[in-house]
């Protein structure tokens, strides 16, 4: 039987002074009470109580022990109450962890902006070092990661904090001397810049967009920003994120290519402990990347 409920029953008895009493404050029978006393006692090895038909007065050992169930106990009470109020409140460590793309991009400044707008909160931000598994950032002891793909995992919740427009494009010296894609398929004819986890290219939106599996591989990296260093270096032909590539792309150094299709944009994703409970740092959390990637958005690109 379980001892923290038998200690709660002596404890009760201790300071009523008879079953019966104690039966009543706890919602139960007297023989019940009487039989956790006795399976206490049998546990602990020693008579805790002295039984009469009255009353019920403890032992000396009976008295340590009381004392000591009922330290414990409050204890026990004190550190639930300090968990229930770290859950409810906007403070202690949050645990963030994300691709690191997604981390060179505006997020790490709203990450940073949420920090001093709530200090109370002490913000662990990793980029980089996930797993495919949707879920093992729970198990590596973060409490949020971000993603750009939707994802149907019962183990996790998601929510929508941004979507991401990416562009293709290619520097002006490229397009001179291998000239400008007229088709989605021509890029089969062009050097391409690849991230490596994004060997595939969808082009167009909706039901028009195609989807292109990129072979000509002249330049391949994990970074979206060396990637788009070699396009400005007139390497290829790349798919990049617009916010790493705008000043690029404003200054002519990049030029976006076959602007009438576009690129769909990707959802940022933010991904969560499963439940309905959510501890009301990450709920803040959530909510203010959403907020803040809402009034920043990005410029748009002249036609």
């Amino acid at each position: 039987m379980d001892r923290l409920l038998l200690m709660h029953s002596f404890v009760t008895v201790a300071r009523v002074g008879s079953f019966s009493g104690a039966a009543k404050k706890l919602g139960s029978s007297g023989s019940l009470v009487s039989r956790h006393v006795a399976e206490l006692e049998r546990q602990v090895g020693v008579r805790l109580v002295n039984r009469t038909a009255r009353s019920v007065s403890l032992t000396e050992p009976g008295q340590r022990y009381a004392e000591f169930s009922a330290r414990i106990l409050e204890e026990i009470e004190a550190e639930d109450a300090g968990i229930a109020r770290l859950h409810d409140r906007a403070e202690g460590t949050l645990s963030v962890i994300c691709p690191k793309w997604i981390g060179s991009l505006d997020l790490g400044e709203a990450i940073a902006a949420f920090s001093a707008a709530h200090p109370r909160i002490h913000i662990r931000f990793e980029l980089g070092g996930m797993s495919d598994r949707t879920y093992d950032f729970l198990d590596s002891g973060f409490d949020v990661a971000f993603h750009t793909r939707d994802l149907r995992d019962s183990s996790v919740r998601l929510k929508k904090i941004s979507s991401l427009p990416f562009v293709l494009c290619a520097s002006e010296g490229y397009i001179k001397e291998h000239g400008a894609l007229a088709h989605p398929n021509d890029l089969a004819a062009h050097d391409c810049l690849v991230h490596v986890n994004d060997p595939v290219w969808r082009i167009g939106h909706g039901h028009a967009s195609t989807l292109h599996k990129i072979r000509n591989i002249a330049f391949s990296s994990n970074s979206y920003i060396a990637l788009q260093k070699a396009a400005v270096h007139g390497r290829g032909i790349a798919l990049l994120p617009q916010r790493s590539a705008y000043d690029d792309l404003v200054s002519g150094a990049l030029r976006v290519l076959l602007p009438e299709l576009a690129v769909p944009d990707r959802p940022l994703f933010a991904i969560y402990g499963p439940g309905q409970d959510t501890p009301r740092k990450v709920s803040v959390f959530l909510d203010f990347l959403a907020g803040w990637f809402s009034r920043n958005p990005i410029p748009a690109l002249a036609p």
